[in-house]
């Protein structure tokens, strides 16, 4: 299929841009009546990644906002502030009369729903000697800040502080897909990486409510699809649109503008700098189906520069990011530490909660979440464990948690010379299977 503006949106799952005719204010007011449901269920031990389970602390969460000030604007074409809604998972003290809190938000057609929470609103952070590192959270095109909720709350009750942004021109509560279906892409393309960098200068340079608690050198992150495809960029990969690349994936066709936005694009390390220069704060990041490789809109170099470790996750099914585009992404990235966790006959969905009632209506508005041969429950534990393990292993440097990434290269227990062979680190035996790994050599 070749790379035209049409054809980027012609399959009905690509990017997770559906029509959407609801504004983010009216949501909020339908959603306060809703009764929170609860997405997930209590397993035994037995069947759940070792690292999956709840940490030691209880979990606070916060909503903040962030303006990033005189930024280009697409809509516009001028230089005007960004604003971003930031979702903050923190250790807290929590006393016996607090609950938890829920997360509202609405489907790709529009429809509100809330998900029952662990964390609670608005709780003290915890006074702790130790300071806990700052983990970023990006989701796709288009999404939300909870839409990998799970995550935020398994790590910061593991002694991190998650920020998930609402990436603004990108979130379903925004994107009227019906009316102007490209409206949020092009920004999207822009500003990913640039949120991503902004938020972790915010929360570890400036006087924030977890400004105590929060260690200032240490960082990891965390992207999903689109927020996969920026945080390779903020580890230094920087962008190489064409002028063929940059017309299909804005729909500008004069040359000049082409060649405006194809320089306005080529960023690298998020925009920050006029050369490649990543910031020290990132330990540690994990890609999951990040888009972008099978279009070749890395520089290949700049891939081969990068020493930040990583972990990329894909399906081996994925029709949206393209599972050799992101197999690619791993083989030139040139980071000493870097995995690749492969869902066998998993597609695109690997990332999201599961799916809300609300969602079951339709394929338009299950098809963000829904994958045809897992358990959303099973890949998200799977998601925790990993992630948990990347954080620990390289941010937080501890080393016997990189036990946990020093895996075989198929985890289904297959018999050898009438050997069965053991389940991966952090497995029980016959709860490892249908995931291969690789690891730089």
């Amino acid at each position: 299929m070749p790379i035209t503006i049409k054809n980027l949106f012609r399959l009905s799952s690509l990017l997770f841009i559906f029509p959407l005719s609801v504004i983010a204010d009216d949501n909020k007011s339908a959603n306060a009546s809703l009764t929170p449901e609860q997405l997930y269920s209590p397993l035994p031990a037995d069947v759940v990644p070792e690292l999956a389970e709840n940490g030691q602390y209880s979990v606070g969460v916060k909503t903040i906002s962030l303006v990033n000030k005189s930024q280009f604007d697409v809509s516009s074409q001028t230089t005007k502030d960004r604003k971003l809604t930031v979702e903050v998972w923190y250790p807290s003290s929590v006393n016996n009369e607090s609950a938890p809190t829920s997360y509202n938000d609405v489907t790709r057609t529009g429809i509100p729903f809330s998900i029952q929470a662990q964390a609670y609103r608005n709780s003290p952070v915890i006074n702790a000697k130790e300071k806990f590192p700052l983990v970023v959270l990006s989701h796709g095109y288009t999404g939300y800040r909870t839409l990998m909720f799970y995550i935020g709350e398994h790590l910061a009750s593991h002694g991190y502080i998650v920020a998930a942004i609402d990436h603004t021109d990108s979130t379903n509560a925004e994107v009227d897909i019906k009316n102007n279906p490209f409206g949020g892409f092009v920004s999207t393309l822009l500003n990913r990486s640039r949120d991503q960098q902004f938020v972790l200068e915010s929360l570890t340079s400036t006087n924030t409510f977890i400004g105590k608690a929060i260690d200032s050198e240490r960082a990891g992150l965390i992207g999903y699809s689109m927020g996969g495809f920026g945080a390779v960029n903020t580890l230094g990969g920087c962008y190489n649109f064409t002028p063929e690349t940059t017309a299909a994936f804005t729909g500008v066709s004069n040359p000049e503008q082409v060649s405006s936005l194809m320089a306005l694009l080529n960023s690298c390390a998020g925009g920050q700098y006029k050369d490649v220069h990543v910031d020290t704060k990132w330990k540690a990041a994990v890609a999951m189906a990040p888009w972008g490789g099978q279009h070749a809109l890395f520089n290949s170099e700049a891939l081969q520069n990068i020493t930040t470790p990583i972990l990329y996750v894909s399906g081996n099914l994925d029709d949206v990011s393209g599972y050799e585009g992101i197999k690619s992404l791993f083989e030139q990235t040139g980071s000493e530490s870097k995995y690749l966790l492969t869902y066998q006959n998993a597609r695109h969905n690997i990332a999201p909660h599961p799916a809300p009632t609300a969602a079951k209506g339709s394929e338009l508005d299950i098809g963000h979440y829904y994958e045809p041969s897992w358990s959303s429950i099973v890949l998200n534990n799977t998601n925790k464990h990993f992630s948990l393990a990347m954080m620990n292993c390289h941010v937080k440097e501890q080393a016997e948690q990189c036990k946990y990434l020093e895996l075989s290269p198929d985890s289904n227990q297959l018999t050898q010379n009438k050997e069965r062979a053991k389940p991966w680190v952090g497995f029980d035996h016959r709860y490892s299977t249908g995931m291969q790994w690789r690891a730089r050599k």
